[in-house]
């Protein structure tokens, strides 16, 4: 079955101009919070709500510390919007392209912090310039690659605090219903990332690989989820949420081409969310709730199967899911022995 269905116009319309999601009003007092892709977009008006309902600490992971600093000044004064807090905000550098950056970052999360309570994973890339990261194109590398290493880094100061204050902790990804069209046809190759990783080979324009690595990114968190046991204290509640479609600078590309440039602009002007309201969705997800575990997030609620797209549901979906799954692990392995012991 090949994955080249697209998502319901209908289902996107709907959850786009007929749904209003939710205003988050849960505290996150005592908590420790680090959100990644933080000094803009989605992840700076999550954190501007999770400064609001008092979180004790707030890390903005941000590859540029300057931009990080410039918007963590606004989240403290509240020029930003939002309440000036006593919560303490931070800006910690992180490079999600690349593994040493990564290690470095989880090192001080493990020395630094006495708990962690929530990481929200939303640092993403979207470009139809081929680039490389090390081995891997860069979309691929930090949507998938790098999110996932760092997600099993900081596993074990997660599981800490879970089990030190049995409570639970929260591990959420922003995912994307654009997971619906991607064709990935490199699901078929001995070696996914490889192919991934070859130009000559590369479909990058109308967002394809973008959608690619979504999809990749749902089907590892679908297997780091199947990995993480349920006790009855202290547990990892972990979970993929789709924003919807927002008005961010992700697709900031200068290459754009001028169809999608114009697909954008459209959708600007009459479907897209605010990235305020976008948010929203992360800052459910990011206050967990044993209902959201293990579980695709859409419009701020858990979302039934066929939310889904149906290569994800399929059979062949179901092994390209273990064989992208075993080909990271093994990947990881390789940079950092050892780790897929955090599981």
């Amino acid at each position: 079955m090949a994955p080249t269905y697209q998502v319901s116009a209908k289902q996107f319309l709907q959850s786009q101009l007929c749904t209003t999601l939710p205003v988050p009003t849960k505290s996150f007092e005592g908590q420790t919070v680090i959100i990644t892709g933080s000094n803009t977009g989605l992840g700076f008006e999550a954190a501007k709500h999770i400064v609001r309902l008092k979180a004790d600490k707030v890390i903005l992971a941000v590859r540029s510390v300057s931009k990080g600093e410039t918007a963590a000044k606004a989240l403290r004064s509240g020029s930003a919007g939002s309440e000036k807090s006593p919560t303490k905000v931070e800006v910690w550098q992180l490079d999600l392209s690349s593994y040493d950056s990564i290690q470095d970052f989880a090192s001080r999360v493990d020395r630094e912090l006495d708990r962690l309570d929530v990481v929200i994973e939303n640092a993403g890339l979207l470009t139809e310039n081929f680039t490389m990261a090390g081995d891997d194109e860069s979309t691929i590398r930090v949507n998938v690659l790098g999110t996932m290493f760092l997600a099993l880094l900081l596993l074990p100061k997660l599981r800490a605090t879970a089990n030190k204050w049995e409570k639970d902790v929260v591990l959420t990804f922003t995912g994307s219903f654009m997971h619906w069209s991607a064709k990935f046809e490199e699901r078929k190759a001995d070696d996914i990332f490889q192919e991934l990783a070859d130009e000559t080979k590369a479909t990058m324009y109308d967002s394809e690989r973008y959608s690619t690595s979504k999809l990749m990114e749902l089907l590892a968190f679908r297997e780091l989820a199947a990995c993480l046991t349920q006790p009855d204290k202290g547990h990892i509640i972990t979970s993929l949420l789709n924003p919807g479609g927002v008005k961010t600078d992700i697709m900031r590309d200068d290459n754009m081409r001028l169809a999608q440039w114009l697909t954008v602009k459209i959708g600007r002007a009459f479907f897209l969310r605010s990235t305020e309201e976008g948010s929203r969705t992360l800052v459910h997800a990011a206050q967990g709730g044993r209902d959201t575990d293990r579980q695709y997030l859409d419009d701020c609620k858990p979302a039934p199967p066929h939310f889904l797209s149906p290569f994800v549901r399929s059979d062949e979906g179901q092994a390209t899911q273990k064989k992208v799954w075993q080909q990271m692990l093994a990947r990881f392995e390789d940079i950092k022995p050892g780790i897929t012991m955090n599981l």
